[in-house]
């Protein structure tokens, strides 16, 4: 899998779709905050697996914590993070399926580049990528060529 790199001068307008979530599905975004590190944790590990509850536990040890999510009351629906397996990294994100379809990965991709813009950042990489066309069609992110064998390539697995 290749990384991109996106602009973060000039992020699509995200407002509306925020808006229409709120009223039509009572989708509530916003940063994570310490007292769910626990809970959030424990839901990226059932839904996306151990790698990435690992990032998203270092996520929590910045200030401000750099992950973002969406909730519908009390039930996460999705997450977004940066900078947890290196700086200026964008990741990981994912949505559960059942909410897939309805922007919720978008709105999250863009909370969290913006993040990263106000970091001073003008460009930001995301890692090992799976969707490229979800990348490049949400924010223009075009793959970096030779990026094949990236920060991922040693990483230990599970026998």
């Amino acid at each position: 899998m290749k990384d991109m790199l996106v602009r973060l001068i000039g992020l699509p307008d995200i407002t509306k779709e925020e808006q229409t979530l709120s009223i039509k599905e009572r989708v509530v975004f916003r940063r994570a905050i310490a007292p769910e590190k626990h809970l959030v944790s424990d839901w990226v590990k059932t839904h996306f697996g151990d790698y990435w509850q690992s990032e998203v536990e270092v996520s929590f040890t910045r200030q401000p914590i750099s992950c973002w999510i969406a909730q519908r009351e009390n039930d996460i629906l999705g997450f977004a993070c940066y900078e947890s397996t290196a700086r200026n990294f964008f990741g990981p994100t994912g949505t559960i399926e059942s909410e897939r379809g309805k922007g919720i990965g978008k709105i999250l991709l863009i909370k969290a580049l913006q993040s990263m813009r106000e970091m001073g950042y003008a460009y930001a990489i995301i890692g090992g990528v799976g969707p490229a066309e979800f990348y490049q069609k949400a924010v223009d992110a075009k793959s970096i060529e030779g990026s094949e064998i990236s920060i991922y390539e040693n990483l230990i697995r599970k026998k």
